[in-house]
């Protein structure tokens, strides 16, 4: 246990976004199942909480009188290629779980970033690249290896009902120490980025709109507007299709003239963080994001991009929006905005982004989980809470019982 003032607590409290500050009481570094009970049995004894994070991507800084676990030691991957289901700890980045599926010919449902973990973002539901064909990440997860508040290890199953609240609900339930879920076959992968300047935002979003009003489940279409300090701004199309060729799925794109670069392909399952090539490394950052029922009018919101240094629309759509039995629920909105700058841009962000629900793993530190689910699947989650955590033991980055 690390405290304040102790040598390595301030890197050891640091998390991702370096904008975020955790006023925390001490720091655990967890690396085992036993581990993890001891922190839970200790927090519950002093009348703390008790707040996951292997890395802190998400953190909201909403952890005053907690114990904040860093769960990067809990490493373990098993892969059973024959039922196509693997078993992750709570430490296991997506890159990692990837590298280790793909030498079977197989894939998780994974986001843009390589070094986002596995449980965390399952937890929060997991928006992937192949959502549109799978589901959210958390919609293919078998079992949670879990601590409870009581400081006992269970596995939560589908018959108890904290498998619905786990997928997609948060860490406010229980400590995750494990989960199994589905993977999937993946032949093959087609995707990569085509880049224009800024001045063609215009045309690449009618061609954006056109592919995504016919596009099977199989392919995935994100629009960017980008401005990165010391360079023009540009808009680009970034795309997966899990397939062999979607070349005749994103013609429309080929039809705008003065394309900077054009990465699209065939590539490997392990490549997918290159697409977007997001940092992988912490830094200070604002984030907001908005589900759309259309895009009417969005480029006249948007631009200039300055100062936010990226923009970006998500089609969503296909298995995203049929019935879902878990807490992350359906999705109608075809579309995701997400907006991403330097501190200080947050004003601009929220005039973008004029409210509405937005997946849990997009919510804002200014936010509340209220913000994420329908009102009668939040009121769920206080119940299952309630009864599972009455001394509120768990503190997930947007607790369920808070605003």
């Amino acid at each position: 246990m690390i405290f304040p003032g102790d040598e390595g607590f301030d890197q050891a409290v640091t998390p991702w976004n370096l904008a975020v500050k955790q006023p925390v009481r001490a720091v655990a570094e967890v690396g085992s199942v036993d581990d993890v009970i001891d922190a839970v049995r200790l927090a519950r004894r002093e009348g703390l909480a008790v707040t996951a994070q292997p890395s802190g991507h998400g953190a909201s800084g909403d952890v005053t009188d907690t114990i904040l676990l860093r769960t990067h030691g809990l490493t373990s991957i098993e892969i059973d290629a024959a039922a196509r289901v693997a078993r992750v700890g709570a430490g296991v980045r997506w890159g990692q779980l990837q590298a280790a599926a793909a030498a079977h010919g197989l894939t998780g449902l994974p986001g843009s970033s390589p070094v986002v973990t596995v449980t965390g973002y399952t937890l929060g539901g997991g928006l992937s690249w192949f959502s549109r064909k799978h589901g959210f990440a958390s919609s293919g997860v078998r079992a949670f290896d879990i601590v409870d508040a009581e400081g006992r290890r269970s596995k939560v199953t589908r018959d108890d009902e904290l498998f619905w609240a786990l997928r997609g609900g948060g860490g406010d339930f229980a400590l995750v120490t494990a989960i199994e879920l589905d993977l999937h076959p993946a032949p093959h992968l087609y995707g990569g980025r085509v880049l224009w300047p800024a001045s063609r935002a215009a045309e690449v979003l009618e061609a954006f709109k056109e592919i995504t009003a016919t596009a099977p489940d199989e392919l995935t279409v994100w629009f960017d507007l980008l401005s990165f300090p010391g360079s023009p701004p540009f808009v680009a199309v970034d795309s997966t299709y899990l397939g062999e060729d979607a070349s005749e799925l994103l013609a429309p794109l080929d039809r705008i003239g003065g394309a900077l670069s054009d990465t699209r392909g065939p590539m490997p399952l392990t490549s997918l963080g290159d697409i977007t090539g997001e940092p992988t490394d912490p830094g200070p950052g604002a984030s907001r994001a908005q589900l759309l029922g259309d895009l009417d009018g969005i480029l006249e919101r948007i631009m200039p991009i300055d100062p936010l240094i990226s923009v970006q629309i998500r089609h969503l759509g296909g298995a995203l929006a049929r019935p879902s039995d878990s807490a992350a629920g359906q999705v109608d909105e075809p579309y995701l905005l997400y907006m991403f700058g330097l501190p200080g841009v947050e004003e601009k962000q929220r005039k973008i982004a004029e409210g509405g629900r937005k997946p849990f793993t997009f919510l804002s530190p200014d936010e509340s989980a209220a913000a994420a689910f329908p009102a009668g699947t939040l009121e769920r989650l206080r119940d299952i809470k309630r009864r599972h955590d009455p001394a509120n033991v768990f503190r997930s980055n947007y607790p369920v019982l808070a605003g």
